[in-house]
């Protein structure tokens, strides 16, 4: 069940600006602060040539990940990020930006992962959370769950990347209400 955007999820309407603004300044998240619509603006990136080929040859060795000469004679015309990559990067500031200050209880998965557009080195990557559903649990009532697209995009506004996740996070502690 999907709550409705002015049910929330535990938090006044009013409440609701200052949970997001307060996420990056110590403020504590958890379930209870996620509602439908909500969009958390996590920060932006820079994506170097170095990272790039660091990554790649460990994890994706494709010639227009590892190979700028070979990248040239590719269909992306240049050196890119392997999309593993891009979603490791997203994977980062979506720690940095909100689990590292939440209640987070890990993931059952992913429903989706889209690479839209190809990574370059120099690209600057601002991603965005966007809460899409959130349900309390039945039968475990100190957690919820929440469904999430991430959204990558570079510095042109351009989408490169979007991952549809589901993450688990704990119920405000009644002391803490």
């Amino acid at each position: 069940m999907t709550a409705a955007p002015d049910e929330g999820a535990g938090l006044a309407v009013d409440a609701r600006d200052d949970v997001q603004a307060g996420a990056l300044v110590g403020k504590r998240w958890y379930f209870d602060d996620f509602y439908p619509g909500q969009e958390i603006d996590l920060g932006e990136r820079t994506v170097t040539e170095a990272e790039i080929l660091a990554f790649a040859h460990a994890f994706d060795p494709q010639s227009f990940h590892v190979d700028a000469q070979a990248a040239q004679a590719s269909p992306y015309g240049g050196l890119i990020a392997s999309g593993w990559h891009t979603c490791s990067l997203m994977m980062r500031m979506v720690v940095d930006g909100l689990l590292s200050a939440a209640d987070g209880m890990g993931s059952p998965g992913l429903d989706g992962v889209r690479w839209l557009q190809p990574v370059r080195a120099g690209d600057t990557l601002r991603v965005r959370y966007l809460t899409r559903q959130v349900k309390a649990s039945n039968s475990k009532p100190d957690r919820g769950v929440v469904w999430s697209t991430w959204t990558a995009t570079n510095q042109h506004g351009d989408q490169v990347c979007t991952v549809d996740g589901i993450g688990l996070y704990g119920r405000r502690p009644a002391r803490e209400n």
